[in-house]
C-alpha cells in the first residue's frame, strides 16, 4: 500500500425529497398566539454522494411548515459542481457551492441545501477512515446528556406531558422540556410548577418559548420562573433580537440559550462573542452543515459556554461529543423511521454510535414517504 494520498473524486449523487407525516400533530406557543399552523410532517433532503474509488457517504437536511421543495430544487442546481471534486475538499467546495448560492444570500435557504453536500461529505471522510465521525473530529466524550422535547408539546394537557416525560425517563433520557410561551403566562407558570412537583429536584427541566415573549414579558417571567431552578429558558425573545438577549441573559439567574433559528455560523457567532447566549443552540442543518457548525462550536468553546444544538440527534449526537465543554443533545424520535439503525440512550445519556461515519443507512420505509428522486454522474 503507497503511503501518499491517492487523489478520488465524486463520481455519483443522489437527491432525495421526502415527506415524513409524525404520526400527530404538535403545537407550539407559535401556534397558539396564531403565527403559525400545528406541525404535522417533516420535510428532508437527503443527500448521497459515491466517490470513483468507492467510497459512499450519507448527509440531509430538512426544513418544518416551507421550504422542502425549494431546497430540493436548489439542490439539484447544486449537485452539478461537485461532480468530479475531491470530497476530502470540504471547505473548498462549501466555499464553492456558497458562491454559487450568493444570488440567493448566505443564510437561510442557500446554506440548508448545502449543508446536505457538506453533512455527506464529512460522512464520507469519516467513513473512509474507519471512524466514526465523533472520533474523526476529535471526541471528548462517548456519551453525551439528552434531554426530550417531543413528549413537551402544548396540544398536550399536563397530566399527558407528564406521562410521555415518564416514558422518556424509563427509556434513559435525562432531562425534560416543556414548551411554554402562551399568551396566558399564569398557565405556562402551573405546567411548569407541575412537572417540577410531579419529578422533584432529581431531574433536569428546560422551558421553550419559541420566541413569544417581548423583553419585559421576559424579564418578568424569567423571575418568576427562577423558584424551579430550570437549566435553561430557550428562545424567549425573537431569534435575532440580539441586543434583548444580551441583556436578558445579564439579568437572569437562569441560564438563557438561543440559536435554533440562525440560519448562518455569523449569525450565531455574533450571539456567543456578544455573550447574549448562556447556551448555545445551533443547529447544523440550518446553518449550512457540520463546517459552519464547526466555526461556531469553536467560538462558543473560546468562552466556555454551554452547547445544545438544536433538534436531528442523528447529527448532532456526533458534534456535541467533539465538543470541549458542558453540551446536551436533544431526542427526539420523530426521524427513527428514516434509518435502519437506532440511537442507544441510557443513564441520561445518549451513547455515540461506534459505526463509521455518521452510522446511519436508510430504512425501505423511506420510499414510501419519498416525493423526488433524481441521480447526477455515473456510479464507479
Amino acid at each position: 500500500m503507497s503511503d501518499l494520498y491517492e487523489a478520488d473524486h465524486i463520481s455519483w449523487i443522489g437527491l432525495r425529497a421526502v415527506e415524513l407525516p409524525l404520526q400527530r400533530p404538535v403545537s407550539d406557543a407559535k401556534v397558539l398566539t396564531g403565527r403559525q399552523l400545528p406541525l404535522a410532517s417533516v420535510s428532508l433532503l437527503f443527500v448521497e454522494l459515491q466517490s470513483q474509488q468507492g467510497h459512499h457517504g450519507l448527509g440531509f437536511s430538512y426544513s418544518l411548515r416551507t421550504g422542502g421543495p425549494a431546497q430540493y430544487a436548489h439542490a439539484r442546481e447544486l449537485a452539478p459542481l461537485l461532480l468530479g471534486e475531491d470530497p476530502n475538499d470540504i471547505a473548498r467546495l462549501w466555499n464553492r457551492l456558497s458562491w454559487a448560492s450568493a444570488s440567493i444570500g448566505r443564510s437561510g435557504l442557500a446554506v440548508q441545501s448545502i449543508a446536505a453536500f457538506d453533512t455527506a461529505q464529512w460522512d464520507l471522510k469519516a467513513r473512509r477512515a474507519g471512524l466514526p465521525l465523533a472520533k474523526l473530529l476529535g471526541a471528548h466524550r462517548d456519551a453525551v446528556p439528552c434531554y426530550n422535547t417531543s413528549g413537551g408539546y402544548l396540544q398536550a394537557p399536563i397530566e399527558e406531558v407528564i406521562e410521555k416525560a415518564e416514558a422518556s425517563r424509563a427509556r434513559g433520557i435525562g432531562g425534560i422540556k416543556l414548551k411554554v410561551g402562551q399568551p396566558d403566562r399564569h398557565a405556562d407558570l402551573r405546567r411548569v410548577a407541575a412537572l417540577r412537583r410531579h419529578f422533584g429536584d432529581e431531574v433536569a427541566l428546560m422551558v421553550d418559548v419559541n420566541q413569544q415573549w417581548d423583553r419585559t414579558t421576559a424579564a418578568r417571567m424569567g423571575r418568576a420562573l427562577e423558584e424551579f431552578d430550570l437549566t435553561w429558558i430557550e428562545e424567549p425573545l425573537d431569534a435575532h433580537d440580539l441586543e434583548g438577549h444580551a441583556a436578558l441573559a445579564a439579568q437572569l439567574i437562569t441560564p438563557v440559550g438561543t440559536g435554533e433559528m440562525l440560519g448562518s455560523a455569523a449569525e450565531a457567532c455574533a450571539f456567543v462573542e456578544r455573550g447574549a447566549v448562556d447556551v448555545i443552540m445551533h443547529d447544523a442543518p440550518r446553518i449550512g452543515g457540520f463546517t459552519p457548525f464547526l466555526q461556531v462550536a469553536e467560538a462558543a468553546r473560546r468562552r466556555g459556554i454551554v452547547m445544545a444544538p438544536h433538534f436531528v440527534m442523528e447529527l448532532h449526537i456526533h458534534l456535541a461529543a467533539a465538543y470541549e465543554h458542558a453540551t446536551w443533545v436533544e431526542h427526539f424520535e420523530w426521524l427513527e423511521p428514516l434509518f435502519q439503525e437506532r440511537l442507544d440512550i441510557r443513564d441520561g445519556c445518549m451513547q455515540v454510535p461506534t459505526r463509521p461515519g455518521l452510522g446511519l443507512s436508510l430504512s425501505e420505509q423511506v420510499a414510501a414517504w419519498t416525493l423526488a428522486r433524481e441521480t447526477f454522474g455515473t456510479k464507479p
